[in-house]
């Protein structure tokens, strides 16, 4: 079971960083955004499923939300979409985590040639970081945690959703910052 508390995280205060700043860095936690427009419900239980093995998971509620690059002419299928609270049950670097959520995209059968393609994308999943928490931060007097959390810069500022997502896991399941 996670160690909760009650936080104040103000998006607009944390650090921003460019994830190739950050690839060799080790992680123990991140925040992300899982998305699906095709079979979503099959895709993020498979996702969900492969994130538990790497470390416990604490869940937004899915939100269903229009395509936003959908238009009267080319209307595109609602995406499903999730935040997830990951805390690992070992360090990773950040490459090796984009490695990993990488594979579980391919796991679900994620065609990005496809999407380059055609007008209209069906995409099985697709896993964003949004924040991350480094590894390296432990003070040892206290063995506490010390570290704070991280924007990936090539994500913010957070889309409607993700705001909604990560309010959710920080306020009502008061993860640990």
């Amino acid at each position: 079971m996670m160690h909760k508390e009650r936080v104040d995280l103000n998006l607009e205060t944390l650090k921003k960083c460019a994830p190739e700043q950050l690839q060799t860095q080790p992680v123990a936690a991140v925040l992300l955004a899982l998305g699906s427009n095709y079979q979503a419900e099959k895709h993020l239980l498979r996702v969900r499923e492969s994130l538990a093995t790497i470390g416990e998971i604490e869940l937004s509620i899915a939100f269903q939300n229009p395509d936003f690059t959908a238009t009267p002419e080319l209307p595109k299928p609602a995406y499903t979409n999730q935040c997830v609270y990951l805390i690992l049950t070992a360090p990773l670097t950040l490459q090796q985590l984009q490695q990993r959520f990488k594979k579980f995209e391919r796991d679900c059968h994620r065609q990005r040639l496809t999407e380059l393609q055609t007008p209209v994308k069906q995409v099985t999943m697709d896993i964003d970081i949004l924040l991350i928490r480094l590894a390296n931060n432990i003070n040892s007097l206290s063995n506490k945690d010390e570290s704070e959390w991280i924007v990936m810069a090539d994500r913010y500022p957070f889309k409607a959703h993700e705001r909604a997502g990560l309010k959710e896991l920080i306020v009502t399941k008061k993860i640990d910052c």
